[in-house]
């Protein structure tokens, strides 16, 4: 295979490009000197950044965007039948999958962390980036999300460490092969590509098993399936959690009414530090204590560490407050799966004075089908919950499966749901019904942020805002 470093100032080709992953990996190759075109079927806002970097986008996939590209990468999502990828074998234009670009973006680093899990990855991924970047450990950096405090996705450091989120969709992280592997979490997901969550488990193993003889693994001590693979590693490791059979674990915890926590830092039964939280929520307390974990591992003082999570804000999109209208606050979060949506539920539900409105915008047709039974109570701490029409993105509409369903099943679980297809749908039925001190969370890692965006422009065509 082709190696990007064979084609300094060559032109690479992204189809995809305004993915959270493609993006900043379009950002890493300009700032490293290659020119960079993409493409992706539809505008969105991690355009913008790309073409302020310099990058050559167009909306829309044709054959021709490849013409006279040296290299073209997709993520795993572009199916062969893509014109694009179609076109470049035609021509026999080199190509590789996004995850093959950044593990040999990886390469030459002489300690490289991974952040796996179901979820989770891109807060850890964050709070750890930031932790370095602050300390002046000089880390280069792939988010697959936007940190203010690093100016975007990516970071292009020149220190000895690379920090990146390794996806286990369609066994992405097998091409990037780390000396410190942090895993959060095991769970149900991506039964597109994984026959059960035994299968999942097996392959979270592949990827440890590929950390060298002095690599770290750090694992969440907690969660059975992970404590269970690390276990098996005849390699340095380390678990946190929330109680004392864990390496790290927190100590005279409390949570104010925001859901923000305080708690001491131990350990192996040493108090080590205080931490302040500054984003809500106790699952926001495990990916902190990975981030601790991990830091130190990286040769950070927890100390030091600590002094990050109490500034911390969170990525984009991550519980996001985005707008207050008619003195409902509206907010945006990733969470995609029903074990984050749950989440970031339990967040708003503590911050909310009056009603509180989930916005659910279910993505794709086999995560709804496989784990159809959890997202009907997933927003039962809501009062009302809204559900867009299903996003397909990588797949197509197999015709016998739709957002009305889970709005018949969850009505039978005791949830107040309303199927409202479109987003002009869902702002009406919204603009309609909220009142002042009410809370508007929209949910899902599709293109749901562009409703919070239509409402924010919607405002500003009124001069409101």
């Amino acid at each position: 295979m082709i190696h990007i470093r064979d084609l300094t100032g060559k032109r690479i080709h992204l189809i995809g490009i305004g993915g959270s992953s493609m993006s900043g990996l379009a950002e890493m190759l300009i700032d490293r000197g290659y020119a960079v075109s993409g493409s992706d079927r539809s505008d969105g806002y991690l355009l913008d950044g790309v073409r302020a970097k310099g990058a050559a986008v167009t909306v829309g996939h044709k054959a021709e965007n490849v013409h006279g590209a040296d290299l073209v990468v997709y993520s795993a999502a572009v199916s062969r039948d893509n014109p694009e990828r179609a076109e470049a074998e035609r021509l026999g234009i080199p190509n590789m999958e996004r995850a093959y670009l950044l593990g040999q973006l990886m390469e030459g680093f002489p300690q490289a962390a991974g952040v796996c899990g179901t979820h989770g990855k891109t807060t850890t991924t964050a709070m750890l980036s930031q932790m370095l970047t602050e300390n002046g450990m000089d880390p280069s950096i792939h988010i697959g999300g936007v940190l203010d405090a690093i100016g975007g996705s990516v970071r292009v450091g020149h220190g000895d460490i690379f920090i990146t989120e390794a996806c286990e969709f369609n066994r992405s992280f097998l091409h990037m092969p780390p000396t410190l592997a942090v895993v959060l979490n095991i769970e149900e997901d991506h039964l597109d590509c994984y026959k059960d969550i035994d299968e999942i488990e097996s392959v979270f193993g592949e990827y440890l098993s590929l950390l060298p003889e002095d690599g770290t693994a750090v694992g969440n001590g907690d969660d059975p399936r992970v404590r269970r693979q690390i276990e098996k590693l005849d390699r340095n490791r380390i678990f946190f959690g929330m109680n004392d059979t864990n390496d790290w674990y927190p100590a005279d915890i409390t949570e104010d009414e925001r859901g923000y926590a305080d708690f001491e830092l131990m350990c192996r039964g040493k108090r080590i530090t205080h931490v302040r939280m500054n984003v809500p929520g106790m699952f926001n307390v495990m990916n902190a204590l990975a981030a601790l974990a991990a830091a130190d591992a990286l040769g950070l003082a927890p100390e030091k560490a600590a002094e990050t999570l109490a500034v911390f804000t969170g990525a984009h999109r991550r519980f996001e407050l985005t707008d207050t209208v008619d003195g409902t606050e509206i907010f945006t979060d990733y969470g995609h799966n029903p074990a984050e949506m749950r989440n970031a539920i339990s967040v708003a539900r503590k911050r909310c004075k009056g009603t509180l409105w989930a916005v659910m915008q279910p993505h794709t047709f086999s995560r709804v089908r496989t784990l159809f039974d959890e997202y009907l109570t997933c927003t039962e701490q809501a009062d009302y919950t809204l559900v867009t029409d299903i996003c397909a993105a990588r797949e197509k509409d197999p015709g016998d499966l739709n957002s009305g369903m889970l709005v018949k099943g969850m009505k039978e679980h005791g949830v107040n749901a309303v199927w409202t297809p479109s987003f002009d749908d869902t702002e009406a039925y919204l603009r309609t019904h909220w009142q002042p001190g009410d809370l508007v969370l929209t949910m899902g890692c599709g293109d749901i942020n562009l409703l919070n965006a239509q409402i924010h422009r919607h405002e500003q065509e009124k001069g409101k805002v």
